[in-house]
């Protein structure tokens, strides 16, 4: 899955060479490192080593091991959730499940997406180049789960764990990517009870005005409190028509698709607003001036001046719409001269929170205009609140932002991608996504793409915010 990841340019002072086995021991700052090899080890030589390992949706187990047998050297205690490719999960908890006490889940999945044939540095390299880690998972989401790790293992060695209030728990799941049935899903399924949980983070949205554009006073880190669900609709058509290709029919199955389709997505999304999107806009304003200021802290009263400047960002505009995007068609011919008598299209649709699934669907079959395509769903989501904005685990983890970003304004959001988060949120536990760094948006548009890369800066930032999170949960101070 594409992750919708909005971030900013952070230029680190850090010089490093190309080679990717320099000396590793020693090049870690802030003391934020994990045990290896039997001795301190950079979070970026053991991402270079993470990615190397090939871990496509369907085939973690490898790549499990390796990073399983990390938190084992490191001091957590290990629950098995699955040990097979396409099931392989685990968490590794400061505490033993079975104390049972209430537990704070820093979730992140193994798996990735297949690698692009154009990668420019070798799509499971894991190559250090100067100041960045490149390959599949830098971002998404290798590089994501070692700042979390490397934050429960600083908490571990910096705070006395005794009177520890929650639990803290490390939970690396198969699938996410293809959200098949042996991830997340049999995760819960089975232990939910045991884990426990009482909030959980993972990865989401960062700074975001590289993706805004614009002037802003201060950076701006978005939480993901919510998400579109995803509705996944296959279209079918079939048409008893001639097969040769040397007469053309006045009608066929694949012309009567496509002009059903034209229809379909040349409409314009209605632009639809809710509390959460308006909520954005408004906290927007905050940091422009003038007549901005003013459209952007009145999205309501302003709307016909502002829906069109959205529409040209298509990546902000999927906040305010329900989307239709066309994925992919087939045939039931594969010859230059037969015409297929069968067309089959598949639509991506994202929905808003609030969305009745029922209209929708109306919605769709009024715009094809042709009432011989018969619609069926492939896949969908069900709905759920929003995670709350005002309790203490959004609060404290805003909170922990903005002590390692001291001048950041801290928004709460939706993302229009699928993540392993709705799993939680539909058994109404507060989920909250987030991955707390600086990032170009050339970095944001290689997740999933021929060059994914980090910066090594913030590999080590991001594990310094999700560790004030968790300090700040646990009332503890510095060797305490």
């Amino acid at each position: 899955m594409r992750k919708i990841a909005l971030f900013i340019l952070f230029i680190c002072g850090i010089g490093y060479c190309q080679n990717a086995e320099y000396d590793h021991s020693l090049e870690f700052t802030n003391n934020f490192f994990l045990e290896f090899d039997k001795k301190p080890t950079s979070l970026e030589y053991i991402l270079g080593k993470y990615i190397r390992i090939s871990s496509i949706s369907g085939n973690e187990e490898e790549a499990g091991e390796f990073i399983k047998s990390v938190c084992e050297k490191n001091g957590l205690h290990i629950s098995d959730f699955g040990s097979k490719n396409g099931n392989y999960n685990f968490a590794a908890s400061v505490f033993p499940l079975s104390s049972h006490k209430p537990n704070i889940i820093l979730l992140n999945h193994i798996d990735v997406i297949p690698e692009s044939t154009t990668s420019l540095n070798g799509a499971y390299s894991g190559k250090i180049i100067k100041d960045k880690v490149f390959g599949r998972g830098a971002i998404d989401n290798k590089g994501a789960a070692l700042m979390q790790l490397s934050s429960i293992v600083q908490f571990m060695s910096n705070v006395n764990l005794n009177n520890c209030k929650y639990n803290i728990t490390f939970l690396a799941v198969s699938c996410e990517e293809t959200q098949c049935d042996g991830g997340m899903k049999y995760v819960l399924e089975n232990y939910l009870d045991i884990l426990n949980p009482v909030v959980v983070i993972g990865e989401g949205p960062s700074e975001l005005t590289s993706i805004l554009g614009g002037s802003f006073e201060n950076p701006i880190f978005g939480i993901s409190v919510s998400q579109k669900r995803p509705l996944w609709l296959e279209l079918e058509l079939e048409s008893n028509t001639n097969g040769h290709g040397s007469i053309t029919p006045l009608k066929y199955a694949n012309k009567d698709m496509v002009i059903a389709l034209s229809k379909l997505t040349k409409k314009k999304n209605k632009a639809i607003y809710n509390e959460l999107n308006v909520s954005f806009l408004k906290n927007l304003a905050l940091q422009k001036k003038g007549l901005e200021k003013l459209i952007l802290k009145n999205p309501r009263l302003f709307k016909p001046i502002l829906v069109p400047k959205l529409r040209k960002h298509p990546e902000m505009f999927s906040l305010f719409s329900n989307t239709i995007t066309l994925t992919s068609m087939q045939t039931n011919s594969n010859s230059y001269n037969k015409i297929s008598s069968k067309t089959t299209a598949y639509l991506d649709c994202r929905l808003l929170p609030e969305t009745n699934e029922d209209e929708f669907l109306e919605e769709i079959k009024k715009r094809l205009k042709n009432d011989q395509i018969k619609i069926s769903i492939a896949q969908q989501s069900i709905g759920h609140e929003p995670s709350s904005t005002k309790n203490l685990y959004y609060k404290n983890l805003e909170n922990a932002i903005s002590r390692k970003f001291t001048n950041a304004t801290v928004i709460p959001l939706f993302l229009p991608n699928v993540s392993d988060l709705r799993a939680f949120r539909a058994h109404n536990i507060d989920s909250y996504a987030t991955i707390p760094v600086y990032l170009t948006r050339e970095q944001v548009e290689a997740v999933h793409n021929k060059n994914e890369n980090i910066s090594i800066q913030a590999l080590y930032d991001g594990a310094e915010v999700y560790y004030n999170f968790i300090k700040i949960m646990e009332n503890k101070q510095e060797s305490e």
